[in-house]
C-alpha cells in the first residue's frame, strides 16, 4: 500500500523557501558580528572573508609596560608596511567581556577597572582554554580592506601562547620583556586613562611613614619586587612628587597582572616550542628604534 499525500498549495513552496532563507540569514547574524568594517567574529562570515587563523600573523607578546605601544610607534615611523589589527583592549571588550556579560544575563557594558578586566579574562580562559588566542581563532577579515602583513598586539601568558602555537600555525611571535620594577616606572611616566584601579580599593598610609609597599597595603608586592626595588620606587615617587595613591595604583596593576601571567614562563614556552617562530627582545637593552628594526627584519622575511 502506498501512502497518499495531497499536493501542497503552490504558495507553500514560496513561503517555505523564504522561511529557510530567513532562518539562514538570522543564523548568520547570530553567529557573526562585525567589530570593524573589515573585521568580525563568529562561526561563519560574509562571502570573501578569510579566517585570521590561516594567516601569517606577527603577534606581539608581553605584559603592560614592556614597551609594545612605543615599539609599534617606532615601527610605523620607520616606514614599515603592515596593518595593525584592533588591539587586545578592543578584542577584550568585544569578544571576552561582552560574551561573559551576556552569559551572565547582563547587557554588555564597558569595564574600566583593570583588576576587574583581569578577572573577566581569567574567567574566559577557564571557559575557553587559550584565552585571547582562542578569541583570535574566532576572527574573520576582509582581505580587500586589510592588506599587507597583519600585526596583533598582543598575547600574554603561557596558556595563550601555547594555544596560539598550535591553533595559529602560520603566526610568528615577538616577545617584549622588562623587569616588573621597570614596568612600574614606565606606568608612572605615562598618562594612560586605561591604567585605572578603583581608589576605594587602595589602603594608603602617610607618605612620610612609608618604608615598603606593605605600608600601602601591598604586602604581596614582595613576591615580585625586592626590598631594594621597592625602596627605589618609593624614592622616585618622593623625588618626582608622584602622589602616593598614583604609585599604589600602578603597583596594584602590575601585581594583578603578574597574578594572572608569568612573563618568564611565557617566553620560555615560546622559545622551546616554536624557536624558529619567536623573536625575544629585552626592552631595557634595546631602544624602541632598535626593537623596531628587529621586527622590521622579521616583517620583511614574509
Amino acid at each position: 500500500m502506498h501512502a497518499y499525500f495531497p499536493p501542497a498549495p503552490a504558495d507553500w513552496f514560496v513561503s517555505r523557501s523564504h522561511g529557510i532563507v530567513r532562518a539562514m540569514s538570522e543564523n548568520l547574524r547570530s553567529t557573526f558580528e562585525k567589530i570593524t568594517p573589515a573585521l568580525g567574529w563568529g562561526d561563519r562570515s560574509p562571502g570573501g572573508w578569510l579566517r585570521l587563523a590561516d594567516q601569517p600573523l606577527v603577534i606581539l607578546v608581553g605584559v603592560t609596560g614592556v614597551g609594545k605601544s612605543t615599539t609599534l610607534r617606532a615601527l610605523q615611523q620607520a616606514g614599515a608596511a603592515f596593518t595593525l589589527l584592533p588591539d587586545r583592549r578592543t578584542l577584550t571588550d568585544h569578544l571576552i567581556i561582552a560574551e561573559l556579560q551576556r552569559l551572565e544575563g547582563l547587557t554588555p557594558h564597558p569595564v574600566v577597572d583593570r583588576r576587574e578586566r583581569f578577572d573577566y579574562t581569567r574567567r574566559y580562559r577557564q571557559r575557553y582554554p587559550g584565552g585571547m588566542a582562542h578569541a583570535l581563532t574566532q576572527l574573520w577579515f576582509d582581505p580587500l580592506l586589510l592588506t599587507g602583513p597583519l600585526v596583533f598586539d598582543g598575547l600574554r601568558g603561557s596558556n595563550e601562547v601555547g594555544y596560539a602555537v598550535e591553533h595559529l600555525p602560520h603566526s610568528r611571535f615577538v616577545v617584549l620583556h622588562a623587569p616588573d620594577a621597570v614596568r612600574i616606572r614606565r606606568l608612572l611616566a605615562r598618562n594612560d586613562t586605561f591604567d585605572h584601579i578603583r581608589s576605594e580599593d587602595l589602603h594608603l598610609a602617610d607618605g612620610a611613614m612609608l618604608g615598603s609597599f606593605a605600608d600601602l597595603g601591598l604586602g604581596e608586592a614582595a613576591a615580585y619586587l625586592s626590598a631594594d626595588e621597592q625602596q627605589a620606587l618609593l624614592a622616585l615617587a618622593h623625588k618626582e612628587r608622584i602622589p602616593v595613591d598614583d604609585l599604589a595604583r600602578k603597583v596594584r596593576i602590575v601585581i594583578a597582572e603578574r597574578q594572572n601571567y608569568d612573563p618568564a614562563a611565557t617566553r620560555t614556552l615560546l622559545q622551546t616550542s616554536a624557536p624558529d617562530r619567536t623573536l625575544a627582545i629585552d626592552t631595557t637593552e634595546h631602544s624602541p628604534e632598535a626593537a623596531a628594526g628587529l621586527i622590521l627584519t622579521l616583517l620583511n622575511q614574509g
